[in-house]
C-alpha cells in the first residue's frame, strides 16, 4: 500500500533535509509532501530534493497558510493508500510511525499520542506549554465529547477514504485543525484509535501560547455552527 506522508514546513531549512533523510531507510512505496509557506530556503531545498528523488514533491505559497490549512493543501494532492501528516520537528521517530502504521489494519485512523501508560517522554516540554496542552485537552474533551488523550501530537495517519471523506468540509487553518479533523472523522463514525509514542520536545516550532485564543474562537465557531 502506498503511503503519502504531508510536512508542513515554515522556515524550516534548518533541520527539513535531517527529517525526510530518515524515512527513506523505513519505507519503500511512499510519497512525501512538503507544503512550504515561510520566507527562507525550505522551498529551495526541496525542489532540489525533489529533482533528485521523484518521490518527494513540493507545495510553494508566498502567503502564510497555517499548520491546518498547509496540511490541507497537502491531503489534497496525496494519491496514497494511506495519508497522514507529521511535524517537520524531528519529535518522533520513523521507527514509531512505523509502528502506528501497522495498528491501522483494522481501523481508520491512528494518532500519535504522548499522553498513553505506554508513551515514553525523552525531552519534556517547557512548565508552561504543558499546563496549557492538558488545558486545552480538558476543554476539547468538554466541548467536543471526544476521549482522546492527545489531540496535537503531531503524527496522525488515516486511510484514503477516511480523509477524503472529510476533506472539503475543514474550515480551520491553524493549530487547531487536528481537533477538526478528528471531530469530523467521529461524526462519519470512522474508527480512530491512539497510539503511545517515544516523544521529545524540540525546540523552534512556530506555536506559540498566544494562538491560544485564536485556536478557541476558530474552534467554538466550528462547533457551534452544527
Amino acid at each position: 500500500m502506498q503511503l503519502s506522508i504531508v510536512i508542513p514546513a515554515y522556515n524550516e531549512e534548518n533541520r527539513i533535509i535531517n527529517v525526510i533523510s530518515k524515512y527513506f531507510d523505513f519505507y519503500e512505496d511512499f510519497e512525501i509532501i512538503v507544503v512550504c509557506d515561510g520566507k527562507d530556503n525550505t522551498a529551495k531545498i526541496i525542489k532540489e530534493l525533489s529533482l533528485k528523488c521523484p518521490k518527494i514533491k513540493l507545495l510553494e505559497f508566498h502567503e502564510r497558510l497555517g499548520k491546518g490549512k498547509g496540511i490541507i493543501e497537502g491531503f489534497n494532492v496525496a494519491v496514497g493508500d494511506i495519508i497522514g501528516f507529521i511535524d517537520a520537528d524531528g519529535s518522533i521517530e520513523p521507527e514509531d510511525i512505523k509502528s502506528m502504521l501497522s495498528a491501522l489494519s483494522n481501523v481508520d485512523g491512528v494518532i500519535a499520542s504522548r499522553r498513553l501508560k505506554e508513551s515514553k517522554i525523552l525531552v519534556k516540554q517547557p512548565i508552561m506549554r504543558r499546563f496549557s496542552s492538558q488545558l486545552f485537552n480538558i476543554i476539547v474533551k468538554l466541548i467536543f465529547w471526544m476521549n482522546f488523550k492527545d489531540t496535537q501530537c503531531g503524527a496522525k495517519f488515516f486511510k484514503n477514504k477516511a480523509i477524503k471523506d472529510i476533506l472539503i468540509d475543514m474550515e480551520t487553518k491553524g493549530f487547531e485543525f487536528d481537533v477538526e479533523l478528528l471531530w469530523r472523522l467521529k461524526k462519519m463514525r470512522y474508527n480512530i484509535i491512539e497510539y503511545p509514542v517515544t516523544w521529545k520536545h524540540s525546540e523552534g516550532s512556530s506555536f506559540s501560547l498566544l494562538n491560544a485564543p485564536i485556536m478557541f474562537s476558530s474552534l467554538l465557531k466550528v462547533r457551534f455552527r452544527y
